[in-house]
């Protein structure tokens, strides 16, 4: 376990404050690293959401079936994330967060190499959707373990703060490749890619406690 400096006397200190947490967690390297697994989670979902109407219209398909899409998306993904949280309670959160993010990639080159259709449209939405926020209760839950419930909230705004810039990058390069290039391609790479490093970055995570409430 990586034992970050004072982290041997928060069990003792029954009223740790949120400055001695937030300089444990400054030393913990596996929180940054779920920290920035989620930044990769964030890129993903606001390209795919924001951009994948774009890119369908792109390919002759009209607004309607992007619309279709992104309601499979917020069907499915209720699914998702119930059953993301469950299976936590089951296995290690680390690893199903390493198999969920190794499962976007493999279904983002599905969707690029299958001819385009509205049932590889539709599919692609269903199965996205049951990857979309499932890595949230996995993410929470990993923290919690952690670090404890006492300071969940405010732990877990500093991870989700990751996953905004992360959403930023999405949506602001998405955008910017399409109008220089006239396509997504590039961003399509980049997801790809960091599915990959999301995969690995969640392999140096571990669910130890670190402080206890």
């Amino acid at each position: 376990m990586y034992v970050a400096p004072n982290a041997h006397s928060a069990e003792s200190k029954p009223n740790l404050g949120f400055k001695d947490v937030l300089i444990i967690v400054k030393n913990h390297k596996p929180f940054w690293f779920l920290a920035l697994g989620f930044l990769v989670c964030g890129f993903q979902v606001v390209f795919i959401g924001l951009h994948l109407p774009g890119y369908l219209i792109d390919h002759g398909y009209t607004a309607t079936t992007g619309t279709i899409f992104l309601a499979l998306i917020g069907l499915f993904n209720i699914i998702g994330t119930y059953s993301a949280g469950w299976l936590g309670g089951k296995f290690s959160k680390p690893h199903l967060l390493m198999w969920l993010y190794g499962l976007r990639g493999i279904t983002i080159i599905a969707f690029l190499t299958i001819p385009l259709s509205l049932y590889t449209v539709y599919a692609f939405g269903i199965i996205m959707g049951l990857l979309w926020l499932s890595t949230v209760p996995l993410t929470n839950g990993i923290v919690a373990n952690m670090f404890g419930v006492k300071y969940l909230t405010m732990l877990s705004g500093i991870v989700f703060f990751t996953h905004q810039i992360g959403s930023f990058f999405g949506g602001w390069l998405g955008g910017l490749n399409h109008d220089i290039t006239g396509n997504y391609n590039l961003i399509w790479m980049c997801s790809i890619a960091l599915s990959a490093l999301g995969v690995i970055v969640h392999s140096f995570v571990n669910e130890e406690a670190v402080v206890h409430d």
